[in-house]
C-alpha cells in the first residue's frame, strides 16, 4: 500500500495507520459519537466500499474495535479503542491548525469545551514546564531507537 511502514520513524509509521486522507475524519466521527457504519457513510458521503476498507484497516491495526450490536442479521457498530483514543489530542491540534489557516466560512464549524467547562484552542506543552512545543521551542534529537534507514537521515546523522 505505501513505504511508510519500511521508514524507520514514528511519524512514517503513524501515517501508514491512519494518513490515509478519509481516516481522520472517520477517527473524528467516531470520536464524535457516530459508530453505525449506515450513519458513518452518510455522514462522510463516502463509498461504502471505501468506508469498509478503511474500517477494516484501522481495526487490524488496533485503532479500532468492531463490536456486534445486533445478531439477525449481524451488524456492527465501531468504537475508538485506547490507540484510537489516543490520537483524539493529535486530531484536536489539526482542527486547530484548520481553524487558523483553513477555516471554512463562518468561523470554525465547532467549538472545544473542557472538562473544567471553559473553551479552548488545543496547543501542545512541556509537560515539565507547561511552556508551548513550537517549531522554536523544541529541539529534536535523536531517540534510543534511532537507527539509519529510510526516513531518519537527519536523526541518524550522528550515529
Amino acid at each position: 500500500m505505501n513505504r511508510f511502514g519500511e521508514m524507520h520513524c514514528s511519524i512514517a509509521q503513524a501515517v501508514g495507520v491512519i494518513g490515509e486522507p478519509w481516516t481522520p475524519l472517520i477517527l473524528r466521527d467516531l470520536f464524535l459519537g457516530l459508530r453505525r457504519f449506515d450513519d458513518l457513510a452518510a455522514d462522510l458521503g463516502i463509498s461504502r466500499n471505501l468506508l469498509a476498507r478503511r474500517l477494516d484497516h484501522l481495526v487490524a491495526t488496533g485503532v479500532v474495535e468492531k463490536r456486534p450490536y445486533q445478531e439477525r442479521p449481524v451488524r456492527h457498530e465501531y468504537l475508538l479503542t485506547e490507540a484510537g483514543r489516543d490520537v483524539v489530542p493529535a486530531l484536536l491540534t489539526l482542527m486547530a491548525w484548520g481553524d487558523r489557516w483553513s477555516t471554512p466560512p463562518g468561523g470554525p464549524p465547532a467549538l472545544l469545551v473542557h472538562s473544567c467547562g471553559r473553551e479552548f484552542t488545543p496547543v501542545v506543552t512541556c509537560p515539565h514546564c507547561g511552556g508551548e512545543a513550537t517549531a522554536e521551542t523544541v529541539l529534536p534529537m535523536p531517540g534510543p531507537g534511532a537507527a539509519r534507514g529510510p526516513g531518519t537521515m537527519v536523526l541518524a546523522a550522528d550515529l
